[in-house]
């Protein structure tokens, strides 16, 4: 059965402002938090409503931005919320919108209001071992996986969790099983945020939840990667590492070699920290600038922001990037009017220059992560579901799955 909670409404809306505002006064403080509102007041009560209405009304159609013309109000007005916030909102505010304490009540909340009285009807528990946390979520609980995907979050490196994400990826998981695999699973990774701390920190727990699919998967040929934004990046970073010709290259990391994943799924990949190629669009809610200050401070004071290890997209060693790539190759999707949209672009020549197979899907006037957007944003259900289903579909063609038996362990 695939589970779809269907379109977030203005009710959801409320129920999640309900839920984060004693959560921004408790973890950001109540002076910061006041400070923050009062800044923001002038763009919700002027600004926010002046340009909505003369960019999406008084401007002729084909005048309007790419996204404008193609999102309904709803998905306009958010977008146009989430680009204030993400150039204004500071980080320590920024990351409670995404936080556990947030992110899960809202979703029993959603639950709740479409007919699930006992919770998730897809199974999923919270992973703690050593430094590693993360998610597992799987189709039988009791049953040995027929195919891992790893995922990795995105959010500047500064913000976002992996509960904040967990109707998307519930609603991914429903979508692979009704694509064919018996019993597949998911293990999201819940990476230290920065400023917390700073490369290499994200890409070695990145590395150690890896090894923790490998060792549960048995078999690297039914692992797919996959990451949104900064989360693709530490995928590339994942990749490259796992490609060095000197594992560990003197820096401290582990010395022995791990076995490549069978496919890669990267979703608007932030590849280049900082980059003159990030420009800003009319329809994309990243800001370049802002973009670039995040890339800084996850490479920190000892990291250069062209170092191939924390900005994979400054490699330009074909040699490197072919040892790196998985057996079945990558895919990659973007939207034409995102910010990184021509960085994007960049990289796949980079990769089928290194004779990597490539599959790429541009969407046409789309923005950043798209396909995870989509899913809260859009208000029909094909809408929700059409990024899910496209990379599904690939994941498909390219990783046939362990053959179960009747699928249980042992």
């Amino acid at each position: 059965m695939l589970l779809d909670l269907g379109p977030v409404s203005y009710l959801d809306c409320a129920a999640f402002c309900l839920l984060l505002a004693p959560q921004l006064v408790w973890q950001a403080g109540l002076l910061e938090t006041a400070w923050c509102v009062l800044r923001v007041l002038p763009f919700v009560l002027t600004q926010l409503p002046v340009a909505f209405i003369r960019e999406r009304y008084l401007t002729a159609r084909a005048a309007r931005a790419a996204f404008v013309r193609r999102a309904s109000p709803f998905e306009d007005l958010v977008v146009r919320c989430v680009r204030y916030g993400f150039v204004n909102i500071p980080p320590r505010v920024g990351r409670v919108f995404f936080a556990r304490e947030v992110a899960v009540p809202f979703l029993w909340f959603r639950l709740l209001r479409h007919g699930y009285l006992r919770g998730s009807p897809v199974a999923w528990r919270e992973h703690r071992e050593g430094g590693l946390h993360g998610i597992w979520l799987i189709k039988h609980p009791s049953w040995e996986p027929d195919f891992v995907l790893y995922y990795v979050h995105g959010g500047g490196f500064s913000l976002g969790s992996p509960y904040f994400y967990l109707e998307y990826l519930l609603t991914w998981l429903s979508v692979l099983s009704g694509s064919g695999y018996s019993n597949p699973a998911i293990f999201a990774l819940d990476y230290t945020l920065v400023p917390d701390a700073a490369f290499p920190t994200q890409v070695d727990e990145t590395v150690t939840g890896y090894e923790h699919v490998l060792a549960v998967a048995r078999d690297p040929s039914i692992v797919c990667v996959s990451g949104d934004s900064a989360g693709a990046t530490l995928i590339l970073c994942l990749l490259l590492r796992l490609g060095e010709e000197s594992p560990g290259n003197g820096r401290g990391w582990r010395k022995h070699r791990l076995p490549i994943p069978e496919l890669a799924v990267l979703i608007s990949p932030w590849a280049t920290l900082v980059s003159a190629q990030h420009s800003n669009t009319e329809s994309d809610y990243l800001d370049a600038r802002r973009l670039g200050h995040y890339g800084r401070r996850f490479a920190g004071s000892r990291t250069s922001v062209t170092d191939p290890l924390a900005s994979p997209g400054s490699c330009r060693d074909g040699a490197w990037w072919k040892r790196s790539s998985p057996s079945r190759g990558v895919v990659v999707t973007y939207g034409t009017a995102e910010v990184l949209a021509p960085d994007i672009e960049e990289l796949i020549g980079t990769l089928r220059g290194a004779g990597i197979e490539v599959g790429s899907h541009a969407e046409l006037g789309g923005i950043h992560a798209w396909p995870v957007a989509s899913l809260f944003l859009s208000g029909t259900r094909d809408g929700r579901l059409d990024g899910l289903r496209t990379v599904t579909r690939e994941i498909r063609q390219r990783v046939p799955g362990r053959r179960v038996g009747d699928g249980k362990d042992g």
